[in-house]
């Protein structure tokens, strides 16, 4: 394909997106499944291109950005205090899928070897980041259901991808040792968060010295390929290296980043990942066409090949909910024991928590990276692109339904301090510097309206601390005037320069601070 034409076909990509995911919103869908679907349909209208998805190129490309969102806006708190939980679904969860799935499919097929059945089990097992970050936006979930999610998102990529290539080594050797394959799983996981860090404090470096803040914005930008690119390169896992490495800056970045470069580099983030993000599940969609036309074409799929695909989906779904109630029932047995800190989730939170486990990009990528002569190869991708599609479309479009019929109940403790105490504390420390420095030497007050101001804030955010729904309840109407206000001299900023009177540098800059002052008063009322 022509240089202008890839070109062409990236903007007709970025066109489609946006209509899919318009077309979601109407109909009410997870943008990911419009996507998912949307791409798999228009694969196959005659005419259209064949796009080939490079997989080294989508690990590398997709992968790392999204992994650093997540990272990112991690609680570090709440994961450090589920770490456990975390672990278990990110590694226990994954080996048990991976071997239930090899034991499923060489029953199914044996002349399929054993490893080349693992294999396939480490492919479709670990649930996608993208994707479970793509269909949690739109439900709200418990505190440690979602802290689960999230951490198993972050970690479980790493598992799946390290027992694929024990698998695959097996399987074209023919020789594995159990003892060595988890000395090597160890050194690659630790070693991933030994660079991720390393990276992390050359970011820290960097951040504190660079002064311009577009430089600042492009080496936090580019973070997360140059974690997971190093991780790589010395052969350790590169995903470990890219959550350690965000989850580093995600820390820090609150005192190292001033706040003008904090603003432009989280739009810039936003935009980035909301775009790979929607792309990956198009190029998904499109992907299945060249899978399809390797196998010589739907009808060229044996009857035996649809009945072993129909078995990793069900074995995928069911092994999921296996391992999460077999947590909980060791949970509570333990808890009945004596142990304190066993701390069942109960069944309406581990439903949920089973039913959300959709497959993505590294789902899709790790296939294609497989040898030619690699036994059931055709079988391992049309089993990867059946697994993406079933729990992307099915799970993903209903976990929002399921969770407003189980309706899970929050039931961690909350932290010692909501927000409106939280923002009652700034005010007080805030305030208590205007007291100090409104007077000179002499105790002659200097700054009267400043002082003023700060006082009528401090009185109301005693009143908001005290009841929260009242204290906004009154203030709605002040805010609805000052955006009045705001709107009212918009229209006459840009009157007067469309009338000549101004250059273009003061429109902009006054507009600067017009959007600024309305987006700082539109998040105070909650919208």
């Amino acid at each position: 394909m022509h240089a202008v034409e890839t070109f062409e076909l990236v903007l007709g990509l970025l066109a489609l997106v946006v209509a899919l995911h318009w077309l979601a919103l109407k109909l009410h869908w997870p943008p990911a499944t419009a996507l998912l679907v949307g791409g798999g349909a228009l694969a196959f209208i005659p005419g259209l291109p064949a796009i080939s998805l490079d997989p080294e190129l989508a690990l590398v490309l997709f992968l790392p950005p999204l992994l650093m969102d997540g990272a990112y806006y991690t609680a570090l708190g709440r994961f450090r205090r589920h770490l456990p939980g975390i672990l278990s679904l990110a590694v226990g969860a994954v080996v048990f899928t991976t071997l239930v799935v090899g034991v499923v499919v060489h029953w199914i097929l044996p002349e399929l070897p054993w490893a080349a059945c693992f294999a396939l089990g480490a492919i479709v097992s670990p649930p996608d980041a993208v994707s479970a970050r793509a269909v949690l936006k739109g439900v709200h979930l418990p505190r440690r259901l979602e802290a689960l999610l999230e951490g198993e998102s972050l970690l479980n990529d790493a598992t799946g991808l390290i027992l694929f290539r024990f698998a695959v080594a097996a399987t074209l050797s023919g020789v594995f040792h159990t003892g060595e394959a988890v000395q090597s799983f160890a050194v690659v996981a630790v070693g991933g968060a030994i660079v991720g860090v390393a990276v992390g404090a050359v970011w820290l470096f960097l951040a504190r010295r660079l002064r311009d803040r577009m430089l600042v914005v492009l080496v936090t930008l580019s973070l997360c390929w140059a974690a997971y690119i190093a991780g790589e390169a010395v052969h350790v896992s590169g995903v470990i290296a890219t959550v350690a490495a965000g989850l580093v800056m995600g820390w820090y970045q609150h005192v190292v980043l001033s706040a003008d470069v904090r603003l432009l580099g989280s739009s810039a983030w936003q935009i980035m990942v909301f775009l790979l993000e929607a792309l990956v599940f198009i190029l998904i969609g499109f992907s299945l066409r060249g899978a399809v036309e390797r196998i010589g074409g739907i009808d060229a799929v044996p009857a035996s090949m649809i009945a072993v695909v129909a078995a990793v989906v069900v074995t995928v779904a069911v092994a999921r909910f296996i391992w999460v109630f077999g947590s909980e029932a060791l949970l509570a047995l333990a808890r009945k024991t004596g142990i304190e800190r066993a701390r069942p989730l109960g069944w309406r939170r581990a439903t949920v928590l089973s039913w959300a486990g959709m497959r993505g990009v590294v789902t899709l990528a790790v296939p294609l990276t497989l040898p030619v002569d690699m036994p059931g190869r055709d079988l391992m991708l049309i089993c990867a692109f059946a697994v993406i599609f079933v729990t992307v479309v099915a799970q993903g479009s209903s976990l929002g339904w399921v969770i407003r019929k189980i309706t899970p109940v929050d039931a961690d403790p909350p932290a010692k301090m909501a927000m409106p105490a939280a923002e009652a504390a700034m005010a007080r420390a805030r305030s208590a510097v205007i007291e100090k420095l409104a007077f000179d030497a002499d105790g002659t007050l200097i700054h009267p309206h400043m002082l003023e101001e700060h006082r009528k804030r401090m009185r109301f955010m005693e009143r908001y601390e005290a009841d929260a729904a009242a204290a906004m309840d009154d203030l709605r109407p002040h805010f609805d005037i000052l955006l009045q206000a705001i709107a009212a001299g918009r229209a006459e900023l840009i009157r007067i320069h469309r009338a000549g009177h101004i250059e273009d540098e003061v429109l902009h800059e006054l507009e600067r601070d017009l959007d600024i002052e309305e987006m700082a008063i539109t998040f105070q009322r909650g919208e």
